[in-house]
């Protein structure tokens, strides 16, 4: 995939381009239907199917008051999600508060410096300062600059309009399965491997000490999960929390692999969260938590061998 941050960059690219236009939190399935489009048009007509995204998240600039305290996805883990639905270029915007006072029509006239031959958005999309632009103001520029305008209606689920937000309290609520529906994939989340206190280790049961930012997590405790790395799913138990039996103090996500041996410091993993096997607690000693440990990986092979 081709990132950029900029649109002299994007004006650089000397291939038509199909490009879906929104901030993609997650990359849901309404998401998916906007990003859908511009992959068939590159298909069909040739040139590059690509995202135009923005970065940090629009509202932490313009209502920090309202912003999500963590999204669904880093920058990097969205980049990686696109790219296994077929986006070829990822235009991310630096978004700050002067970035928020470009008038809708210098935002649109700059994206058509590049060679845009389609722009796919979702219906409601709001862009621009005040956020003026519309899809109407869209079809205007569709006409006079002439690309092909694709604006998406929402995905529905149990009734509702798809979106980040409902993700996010799945997420929190740990109801893995509705957000799972939504997304149109099981949850994960991506970061890279540092280094711990090794004290997992030292009971037998090395784990990867996942740094995942400031993205939602699930509520914590023990969990079943798939971890991806170059491409393979490795199955394996994570323990999210505090780890009070050993006295931590800070959240973290641990994630010991099965049948896995090798150095995993900075590289980047992706966590793909399964089935929830029980709440964090404080253990009377370490051989306790060992037997618990023990109990948790057997408990989380026979998931797997379940299905």
């Amino acid at each position: 995939m081709l990132r950029l941050t900029s649109f002299d960059e994007l004006a650089l690219v000397d291939e038509p381009l199909h490009l879906a236009l929104g901030v993609f939190d997650g990359v849901h399935l309404g998401h998916r239907g906007v990003i859908a489009r511009v992959v068939e048009a590159a298909d069909r007509e040739g040139g590059l199917a690509g995202v135009v995204t923005f970065f940090p998240h629009p509202i932490k600039v313009l209502a920090p008051e309202k912003a999500p305290r963590a999204l669904l996805a880093t920058l990097d883990h969205k980049a990686h999600l696109l790219a296994e639905l077929g986006v070829k270029v990822l235009l991310a915007i630096p978004f700050d508060a002067a970035f928020a006072q470009v008038e809708a029509e210098d935002f649109l006239n700059q994206l058509c410096r590049a060679g845009v031959r389609t722009i796919a958005v979702g219906d409601d999309w709001r862009f621009g300062k005040a956020r003026r632009g519309d899809v109407e103001m869209l079809s205007r520029f569709s006409k006079s600059h002439g690309f092909d305008l694709e604006a998406v209606p929402p995905v529905m689920a149990d009734g509702e309009r798809i979106s980040s937000t409902r993700i996010r309290q799945s997420i929190r609520d740990g109801r893995l399965d509705a957000a799972a529906e939504m997304l149109g994939k099981p949850y994960s989340v991506e970061g890279e491997v540092v280094e711990g206190r090794k004290l997992a280790r030292q009971l037998g049961f090395p784990t990867a000490n996942v740094a995942v930012g400031e993205v939602q997590l699930p509520p914590d405790g023990v969990w079943r999960v798939e971890t991806v790395l170059d491409g393979k799913r490795l199955l394996g138990v994570a323990n999210l929390g505090l780890r009070p039996t050993v006295d931590g103090t800070t959240r973290a996500l641990e994630v010991h692999l099965f049948d896995f041996s090798g150095d995993l410091y900075g590289r980047n993993v992706e966590v793909v969260f399964g089935t929830y096997l029980r709440g964090e607690r404080k253990f009377e000693s370490i051989e306790a938590l060992k037997e618990q440990i023990s109990a948790d990986v057997a408990a989380a092979r026979g998931v797997r061998e379940s299905r």
